[in-house]
This record gives C-alpha cells, sequence and structure tokens, in this order.
C-alpha cells in the first residue's frame, strides 16, 4: 500500500428545494458512501448515488415523503434519517383530481418589457418569422417515404449546392395516412398535425406534396382550399403542388424520382430568393421540453430554461410548455396562472381528456417514468412532473392548445401533448415552433432536422463526458459556480444566435435528428 498520502475527503454536497422539505438529493459525482458525515452531522446509513435522495429526518411509516414542499410519496414502512429514500420504499399519491381547483387567481410579478433584443430570421408572407430557410416536402402516406427519401438525397447532392441561401431540404415522413379510421373523431389530431406541420415558419410557406394516389389522406383533405397562405400570384393560381406516384405519366422508378426534383427545383428557387432580416425577438416561437430527466433536471436546467421563459414573455415571444403526464400533478398550479377562468377550464378539460385515453389503455400517469428516470433518483411521476412544470416559469398562461393545432397567440401556452419525445416534438413543430430547448440529465442526442434544438445539461459530468452534444451546461448551478438567472440569460443569449444562423447547435452541427411521429388516438384499421 502506498505511503503517499491520500487527496481531501470529497466534500459531500446536498440540495433541498424548500425549508420544509424531509429529504434532500446527493450532488456529488458518484454519489456519497455509507458513514458520510454531512455538515449538518447526520451520518448516512447507506451507500446514496448522485441525484438520489436522503432522509434528513425520520420518516414513520405512512409519513409524507416532502420534496418541494409537497408530498411525492408515503412511506411504506419506517425510514430512519440519514437512509437512501427510493421507490421501492414509497406509495404514489393519488393524482389531484379535476375540480374545485383554483381557477384564474394568481397574479404573477409585473416585471417590465424587455427590449431591444432582435435576431435575423426569414419573415414569412403570412407575417411568421423562421429561423431556417427549408424546403420542406410534405408526404400524405408512409407508402411514398422510401421514393421521397431517394429523391431528397439526390436533390440535396445535386440541386441544394446552387441555391445558397436554402438551408436543408426535409422529407416530412410519417406512419399515417392509410390503413386507418381516417373518419373517426380522433383522426382529427393526426390530419391537422400534419397539415400544421407543413406550414411551420422554417418552411417559407411553400408547400410541396408527394402522394401515392390511393391512400385515404388524400392531398386535397391534408390540405384543403384556402389552408395555404398566398406566397406571391404564381402559388395563388396554381393551386396545391402535387407529385402524385400513381400518375400514368411515371414509367418507372427514375421517372417518380426526377419528377420530385424538378417541382422541388421551382420552390427552391423562391427559397433563395429570401434573405434574413433584422427581427423582434417577440418573433420566436419557442417549444420547450425534457426528456432522459433525472433529480437534477428540477435543480438545474429547467429552472434556468423557466427563468429564461419569463425573459422571453418580456420580450413578446411565444413559449410553448407541454408533455401532460408531466405537468398533471401540477394542474392547481397551472389553473391558478391561467391569465382567465376559461383558459384554466381548457387546461382542465385537456387534462381529462387525456386522464381517459390512458384509461382505455389501462394504465395511468405513473407510466411515464423510465428506468432512466429512476436511476437518476426519480422516485415517480410526481416528484418528476414538480420538476418539469418549472420549465414554464412565472407568466401567465395566455394560450392552450388541443394535440395539432396552431399557435395563435404570444406568450406562455399550454400545448397539450403526450410526453414522448418525438410526439410532441412534433405536435410543437406543428403548433409553429422555430426553435426548440431539450433539457436532459440522464443525455439524449435528440435532434430535429426542421429546427433547431438547443441541448440543455443538468449535470457536469454529463456535460463533460456529452461535450459535443450538450449546448448549455446548467450542471454549474448545482455547483454553485453560477446561478439560475445567469444561465437563463446565458440560453437567452444563445437563443439569438441559433435563431439568426450565427451559432449551430450541436444536433445540427453532427446532422442529428430524430423521426416526425404523429400523435393517432384513432382507430387503426
Amino acid at each position: 500500500m502506498s505511503d503517499c498520502p491520500t487527496d481531501e475527503p470529497l466534500k459531500p454536497l446536498t440540495i433541498r428545494m424548500r425549508d420544509s422539505d424531509n429529504v434532500a438529493i446527493v450532488a456529488n459525482d458518484g454519489g456519497l458512501p455509507a458513514g458520510t458525515a454531512l455538515p449538518s452531522g447526520m451520518v448516512l446509513r447507506d451507500k446514496v448515488p448522485q441525484g438520489h435522495k436522503v432522509a434528513l429526518v425520520d420518516l414513520p411509516a405512512g409519513g409524507a415523503v416532502l420534496r418541494y414542499g409537497i408530498p411525492i410519496g408515503y412511506a411504506i414502512s419506517d425510514i430512519p434519517a440519514g437512509s437512501w429514500v427510493h421507490e421501492r420504499l414509497l406509495s404514489m399519491p393519488e393524482a389531484r383530481e379535476l375540480d374545485a381547483l383554483p381557477m384564474a387567481t394568481t397574479r404573477g410579478q409585473a416585471w417590465p418589457p424587455l427590449e431591444g433584443y432582435t435576431f435575423e430570421g426569414y419573415r414569412n408572407a403570412d407575417g411568421s418569422v423562421g429561423t431556417r430557410n427549408i424546403l420542406a416536402i410534405t408526404q400524405t402516406v408512409q407508402c411514398v417515404a422510401g421514393v421521397t427519401e431517394f429523391a431528397v438525397q439526390r436533390i440535396k447532392q445535386e440541386l441544394l449546392p446552387r441555391y445558397p441561401n436554402v438551408d436543408d431540404v426535409v422529407a416530412l415522413e410519417h406512419g399515417y395516412g392509410c390503413g386507418v379510421a381516417i373518419d373517426a373523431p380522433d383522426a382529427i389530431i393526426p390530419i391537422r398535425t400534419l397539415r400544421n406541420l407543413s406550414l411551420n415558419p422554417n418552411f417559407g410557406g411553400e408547400v410541396m406534396v408527394v402522394s401515392l394516389g390511393c391512400e385515404k389522406l388524400q392531398p386535397e383533405r391534408l390540405l384543403p382550399p384556402g389552408s395555404i397562405p398566398v406566397v406571391d400570384e404564381r402559388s395563388s393560381t396554381q393551386g396545391l403542388d402535387v407529385v402524385c406516384l400513381q400518375d400514368e405519366a411515371h414509367v418507372g422508378f427514375m421517372s417518380m424520382v426526377e419528377s420530385i426534383m424538378r417541382q422541388a427545383q421551382t420552390h427552391l428557387q423562391r427559397l433563395n430568393a429570401r434573405c434574413r432580416e433584422t427581427v423582434p425577438a417577440s418573433e420566436l416561437v419557442v417549444g420547450v421540453q425534457c426528456g432522459g430527466s433525472d433529480a437534477f433536471s428540477g435543480v438545474t436546467a429547467n429552472p434556468a430554461v423557466g427563468f429564461c421563459t419569463d425573459l422571453l414573455v418580456r420580450a413578446g415571444a411565444s413559449v410553448m410548455f407541454s408533455e401532460t403526464t408531466e405537468v398533471r400533478d401540477g394542474i392547481a398550479q397551472l389553473t391558478a396562472r391561467a391569465a382567465t377562468p376559461e383558459l384554466a377550464e381548457a387546461m382542465v378539460r385537456e387534462m381529462a381528456w387525456y386522464d381517459a385515453y390512458l384509461q382505455r389503455g389501462s394504465v395511468d400517469r405513473s407510466a411515464n417514468t423510465t428506468p432512466g428516470n429512476k436511476k437518476g433518483g426519480l422516485s415517480n411521476i410526481v416528484e418528476k412532473a414538480m420538476g418539469s412544470i418549472v420549465k414554464s416559469g412565472s407568466a401567465p398562461i395566455v394560450g392552450v392548445l388541443s394535440p395539432g393545432e396552431k399557435l395563435q397567440t404570444r406568450g406562455l401556452t399550454y400545448a397539450a401533448t403526450p410526453a414522448s419525445d418525438f410526439i410532441c416534438g412534433t405536435l410543437q413543430l406543428a403548433a409553429g415552433m422555430n426553435l426548440h430547448v431539450f433539457t436532459t440529465g440522464r443525455g439524449t442526442p435528440y435532434g430535429l432536422a426542421e429546427c433547431p434544438v438547443i441541448k440543455v445539461a443538468t449535470r457536469t459530468d454529463l456535460a463533460r463526458r456529452w461535450h459535443d452534444l450538450m449546448d448549455v451546461n446548467a450542471g454549474t448551478i448545482a455547483e454553485g459556480k453560477a446561478t439560475i438567472e445567469e444561465v437563463g440569460w446565458q440560453l437567452f443569449h444563445l437563443m439569438l444566435d441559433v435563431a439568426s444562423g450565427r451559432k449551430k447547435t450541436w444536433a445540427e452541427h453532427w446532422k442529428l435528428h430524430n423521426a416526425l411521429v404523429l400523435f393517432n388516438p384513432a382507430p387503426v384499421t
């Protein structure tokens, strides 16, 4: 054994969210071993992994375990002080009933407007602004995906270099369009989602469709007359631009591909004539989301995003928060923050619809949490929800969207979506998102081809290991090296740079993107 002196013992670091909490999370990399003495003098009875909870007092059987000042669970048996508190020791609270809620009762602090902030964006004919200049090719049905993707690769190689002002060409691939009960009431959700995806601000109003010909979702049903804003006189007289693969004019595979390429060239020419111009920060439409969450999500990254959300709202921008099962346990907080009782009632309707949707599948909100969430210290959906909801900041909620609907108002909006990263991102794109913020504790290479995604790490260890995937390190908050406000401002300025094209996110750099996934609660035939 070496006689060399050992390093100084690691200083134990724990984080308690509220003075009333009777548990704290361990912040040290690698956790803390049993026998560690905390600054309070309490000695750990168990080894506690990083992000996991330690009991600060003796917790009796049936006693509430408090984090964020609320019961996140109840002790199944006695838990002595200094013990590791994890999901197997807790029973989960019942979901809050959707009646007798506070409705539009909270008036937040009246912050002054945030003026003078701008970015360089692409102004569209309908008044919206894009952060990127992309040709998107809409598909009516999954059957055409292979042909479209082949054509897109040729467009990128052969045509795109001629149009330097066009950022990319993307195929809006999905699994819908046929083999579905297209006249069922809930079929409106995937149909309007795909329609509004086609009109995302980052696509410059250029709508091009590839159809098979025999599918249930015919182009005219997807994009009926009047649904596409007029770009110029030519587009208003030409009607919907559709390449139909079953058209008799197509003889062989390459005939189909070349037809797609010819039509794409017309749209590329118009997109290439566009230039960035200085626009106010109020033109940002930001979706906030989290995935691969851990116990630090609600301590570092999500509070910083929440502070940035308030900055964006003060600047007149639009911000959407979503993930129904991850905010369901905070419904009383949300209805209280609604700008009007009618908006509070709309949130309740969305929650009730989703409760019924889960019930039809014989599950409840507890199905949300993943093995990774639990390994990262989140005991159940209640604890996860309290950390997730803080992404919404403190501004009044001025809008509520059903799945697939398009955003109609500036300020903070609750866009009801499943918590699935891919479905949530798709629905936020359909709502009009032109910039995405995604927080993660466990780590994910998530990205979208249709919109820049800024990823925020909850822990410095993740930011260090995934140094070329994470754009912002919020772990500095837990280490005491930065405040929530400082990281929030850092994110705000980065968003303006990314929106302007001055900086690319790591996901853009590596061209990482996930598939679009439509939410289809209607039957499949």
